[in-house]
């Protein structure tokens, strides 16, 4: 498959098949993340912070099948199945799949870890 995505080629992303992957998209990548998060990262990491154990295995789990079944599409093509399958109202950046995956294993920022270890001195 080319880079180039439309949400029909990928039928099995879809609001049905990624229940709790849609409701943390709609809950924290909504138009409004800049201004009450800052960005994605410290979203999904306020997620962490507010969901149940139950809840953030079943958006990893949710987000992990979501990443391998785009894993050949371009940045572009993946947004688009976001925006349009699963409703989320933010656009990732390339460096966000990785901050928003460690984010969401309860994983710290690399800014807030380096931080915090300065303090440790």
């Amino acid at each position: 498959m080319t880079g180039k995505a439309t949400p029909k080629d990928n039928p099995e992303i879809s609001a049905a098949n990624f229940p709790a992957l849609r409701s943390f998209l709609r809950g924290y990548f909504h138009e409004d993340v800049a201004d009450e998060y800052g960005t994605l990262e410290e979203a999904a990491a306020q997620f962490y912070e507010d969901a149940d154990p139950d809840e953030r295995r079943a958006v990893w789990s949710e987000w992990s099948r979501f990443l391998a079944a785009t894993k050949n599409l371009s940045l572009s093509a993946m947004n688009k199945l976001l925006h349009e399958k699963l409703d989320c109202a933010s656009r990732l950046q390339a460096d966000d799949i990785e901050k928003v995956s460690r984010a969401l294993q309860g994983l710290r920022p690399a800014s807030e870890k380096s931080s915090d270890e300065d303090e440790d001195y």
